[in-house]
């Protein structure tokens, strides 16, 4: 069965994406920044070992040319980030690993280890430096259970050992840490 790697995007509208970065270098910057670098992320991961699926919001971007034409999207629809990346891995026809686009760091060799993870393990986690993550993959999807992602503090420190408190009795693997970008302070030094 094909392994999916969902990459979750929002539209490159000013004021719709990166807002925190775009309160310290401004909204249109950050609109930029933003563009950019999730084209060049998947440019980056595109392998024949993966199947990559855009999951995009609003649902109405799904038709959007910010993207490549040749890549399926699925509108990420209605709810919280928990709701929303559950129904994106479930869409998945076998293993799934789904990563934001604001992770400058990842290649496709962070990509290979998350799902080889797989292989022992029930689900893997990309471990990010301020306590979060930047990947979550699942051997079966469709197993994944109710209660997943729910009372997650996102956007906090707590919100990787909130979520892995969601998976009793799962074995779990965790991969790479990588820094995500939430302000200009995480941009990447050239």
């Amino acid at each position: 069965m094909k392994r999916t790697l969902f990459i979750m995007l929002k539209e490159p509208r000013p004021g719709r994406v990166k807002t925190r970065l775009g309160r310290d270098i401004g909204v249109i910057p950050a609109t930029w920044w933003f563009r950019h670098q999730s084209a060049r992320l998947i440019r980056r991961l595109r392998d024949p070992r993966w199947q990559i699926v855009l999951a995009v919001a609003p649902d109405t971007a799904a038709a959007s040319k910010a993207w490549p034409a040749d890549l399926p999207r699925l509108p990420q629809g209605g709810g919280d980030l928990g709701q929303r990346m559950k129904r994106m891995l479930r869409a998945a026809p076998g293993s799934a690993c789904l990563i934001g686009a604001d992770i400058p760091g990842i290649t496709r060799a962070h990509i290979a280890r998350a799902f080889a993870a797989l292989g022992g393990h029930d689900a893997v986690f990309g471990p990010a430096a301020d306590g979060g993550y930047w990947l979550v993959g699942a051997k079966h999807p469709s197993r994944l259970p109710k209660g997943m992602f729910e009372n997650v503090r996102w956007s906090s420190e707590h919100a990787l050992a909130d979520t892995l408190n969601t998976l009793p009795g799962w074995r779990i693997a965790l991969t790479d840490t990588l820094k995500d970008v939430d302000t200009a302070a995480d941009l990447p030094q050239r």
